[in-house]
């Protein structure tokens, strides 16, 4: 687990928008936790968009997902251009988008926002992780946090994968203001990162092990990985929890 949990960061969004109707509103990089919090505000209409065949799958068959005639879930691919050409949204919802944007448009997060803002009529919410990999931590949890983010990366580009990209809080308000947003609201939550997290990581770097090509590397580092995994358990055990870094919540306006 995290804390702020991702709730915490959609009900921000929330009192961030007040008493503006939602209207028509677009979640550009959507999952289970923005498709929960679509389902819970009172738009006109939602568009809802993944680069993942699995993922929407994964969306249709939950028990949160329901669709109103209005409403639609498309697998595409932000670079193409012809993607709900001539349409515009009245609140346009980016959560984690630019570090997940990496496995499928690499190198073009530059272009996401002046792409978004072809869409955007008002508010635009931008949620994203200050990045840890790689930066060197001055305290133990921290270490422990980027040790374990740095050994995923390295498990995922060894199984030929590609792992995110997130970016500073400050490249992002750079970018929104050469894309013609305004940023009007900035909040930042500090994580707590508690077993699930740590499992969770390490369960992904073991599972690419498999896909390996030097199996000597391999054991070696599943010996590495259930090695990181104590330590971290328990200091998580200790301390209850690695607090470390934070996301923050970005609220834009069309220009």
């Amino acid at each position: 687990m995290t804390t702020p949990s991702i709730g915490l960061l959609y009900q921000k969004v929330t009192e961030l928008q007040a008493q503006t109707p939602w209207g028509n509103v677009l979640d550009a990089g959507t999952g289970l936790g923005s498709m929960r919090w679509l389902q819970s505000i009172d738009s006109s209409s939602w568009t809802a968009i993944t680069g993942a065949e699995g993922m929407a799958r994964q969306i249709r068959q939950s028990p949160i997902f329901h669709a109103r005639e209005q409403d639609r879930l498309l697998v595409d691919n932000w670079m193409n251009a012809e993607l709900l050409a001539n349409e515009q949204f009245d609140t346009v919802l980016a959560d984690y988008l630019l570090g997940a944007i990496e496995g499928f448009a690499p190198y073009w997060q530059d272009q996401l926002f002046p792409r978004l803002r072809q869409l955007a009529r008002g508010n635009l919410y931008v949620i994203g992780l200050s990045p840890y990999v790689p930066y060197d931590a001055d305290h133990d949890a921290g270490k422990l946090v980027t040790e374990i983010g740095r050994l995923r990366d390295a498990c995922l580009l060894l199984a030929d994968e590609r792992p995110y990209r997130e970016y500073p809080l400050e490249w992002v308000l750079r970018q929104l203001r050469h894309a013609n947003f305004k940023p009007v609201d900035v909040q930042q939550f500090g994580i707590r990162y508690g077993a699930n997290f740590v499992n969770g990581q390490l369960d992904m770097c073991a599972a690419r092990t498999q896909r390996f090509k030097d199996r000597g590397l391999a054991l070696a580092m599943s010996e590495h990985i259930a090695d990181l995994r104590q330590r971290a358990l328990n200091y998580v055990a200790q301390e209850g929890g690695l607090r470390h870094g934070f996301d923050y919540v970005i609220q834009a306006q069309a220009m």
